[in-house]
């Protein structure tokens, strides 16, 4: 039996910001992404209640693997009307494979065991060569509608911050955002590039003591504290001119400008960067594979391709950089530093009449000692 208190939310970023260490997730999660589940990771969830399935068999999606491999466990594909009938802050009880509240049953699902995962990835890896004929002909079937959209007909708005002949940083909370963005510390200390979050990517740079430049996106999954924070705000509106992001802003009593386009809002911020005159952009935590744009949901990347044709000579992806450059100091290392700091010593104390003394003094001692 578990039993534990509950956080509850149709989107899994929102409720990985609210759950508490020991507490119950209820999600409506399909094909955990891995971004996803390294957050309930970090805030110590109990277990994973999902509504959907963790894993479809579409694609190999990491996110399940992740949980089961941090001894979270996962009641997969369970039944039942649990937004109208389980409150935030309830009490819960799991009992084999039954849901119970206050002692009467609200529902059932199954256990998703590493045995049936491994199952389930190896029927999506033989899958995956469908998924990838597919998001290929998604991708230049509207990489054909878009390419003048893209390439010649965004207007971009008048900005405060400078960006001509600077380096810029274009952060989103993508796979590994984390560990590349440490990497990249002493980078941005020496360069001091303009930084731009996307999204949520504006708390990771505040999660690492930055200010954002920058905010660019739906507003969607970043933070008040961001918003209030930053420099500019930049909405990423539809091609028809809607923004539901403007809401939010207003409500804050902020102030925003509005880029109506296609494409994800990292590409945008990528075109903001190139079109006012960076000199170098660094993507970090990008999306930039199939397996990245499924898991967002997107069924090609036409707009991602597009733009990286066009900012391709100023860009570097800095995405699995920590994997590349680790600055952590190595035990050998630190050892022959020690014996170069002591050569010296030691030369100069063999030539050094009182250290001989010493040495001899030293020497007679351990004679005595050992009897020899």
């Amino acid at each position: 039996m578990i039993k534990g208190t509950v956080r509850i939310d149709k989107k899994t970023k929102e409720l990985a910001k609210r759950i508490q260490p020991g507490e119950i997730a209820i999600i409506n999660h399909k094909d955990i992404d891995e971004v996803a589940a390294e957050s309930l990771v970090s805030a110590k969830t109990k277990l994973i209640i999902n509504l959907d399935t963790s894993i479809s068999g579409k694609y190999p999606n990491l996110g399940p693997k992740v949980l089961l491999d941090a001894n979270i466990s996962i009641l997969d594909e369970v039944k039942g009307d649990f937004f109208q009938i389980v409150k935030e802050g309830d009490e819960i009880e799991i009992i084999d494979n039954e849901i119970y509240k206050n002692g009467e049953f609200i529902g059932k699902g199954q256990w998703l065991t590493k045995e049936i995962l491994e199952y389930k990835i190896n029927q999506a890896k033989r899958n995956l060569s469908n998924e990838l004929d597919k998001f290929i002909e998604n991708t230049l079937e509207y990489a054909k509608k878009e390419k003048d959209i893209i390439l010649n007909g965004i207007s971009i708005p008048k900005i405060k911050t400078s960006i001509k002949g600077r380096h810029v940083v274009v952060v989103v909370r993508g796979k590994n955002y984390k560990e590349d963005l440490s990497t990249l510390q002493s980078y941005i200390r020496e360069e001091k590039p303009v930084l731009i979050g996307v999204d949520g990517g504006a708390d990771a740079l505040i999660e690492f003591g930055y200010k954002p430049n920058i905010i660019v996106g739906d507003m969607d999954s970043v933070s008040d504290n961001a918003l209030q924070l930053c420099d500019e705000i930049i909405v990423h509106a539809y091609t028809d001119g809607r923004a539901p992001g403007m809401d939010r802003i207003k409500k804050l009593g902020l102030e925003a400008v509005t880029i109506p386009a296609p494409g994800t809002s990292e590409d945008i911020a990528m075109l903001i960067a190139h079109e006012k005159g960076a000199d170098l952009i660094v993507a970090l935590g990008s999306h930039s594979n199939m397996i990245d744009f499924l898991e967002k949901g997107r069924k090609g990347m036409a707009s991602t391709f597009l733009v990286r044709l066009k900012v391709g000579a100023k860009l570097i992806d800095a995405k699995g950089v920590n994997k590349l450059y680790h600055t952590g100091i190595k035990l050998k290392y630190i050892f022959i530093l020690i014996i170069s700091a002591l050569l010296p010593i030691i030369i100069i104390g063999t030539y050094s009449p009182g250290i001989q003394y010493l040495l001899r003094l030293l020497e007679m001692r351990l004679k005595i000692l050992f009897e020899f």
